[in-house]
């Protein structure tokens, strides 16, 4: 077996690539403060969807809007791909 294919058994290491990489240590620490803030603001708030006008916890449209955002971003990164 060559080294190129053979497996790495080093420390953070799967596969011969690291899984720290600095990319996603940025994406989980802002993936963290969008939860402290999103759970921070606990207040009711009115919201207007289109017609309706409905009255529901802050926190709730935040983390809607966040997974709806995330969502579309795996979307077109996946079609980029």
């Amino acid at each position: 077996m060559s080294p190129k294919t053979s497996e790495s058994s080093g420390g953070g290491k799967a596969g011969g690539r690291n899984l720290m990489t600095p990319g996603r240590v940025s994406v989980i620490a802002l993936a963290v403060l969008a939860l402290i803030f999103i759970f921070e603001n606990t207040r009711a708030t009115k919201i207007r969807l289109l017609i309706p006008e409905v009255t529901m916890p802050l926190w709730m449209a935040l983390l809607g809007t966040a997974v709806i955002g995330a969502l579309c971003g795996a979307y077109f990164m996946k079609r980029r791909i």
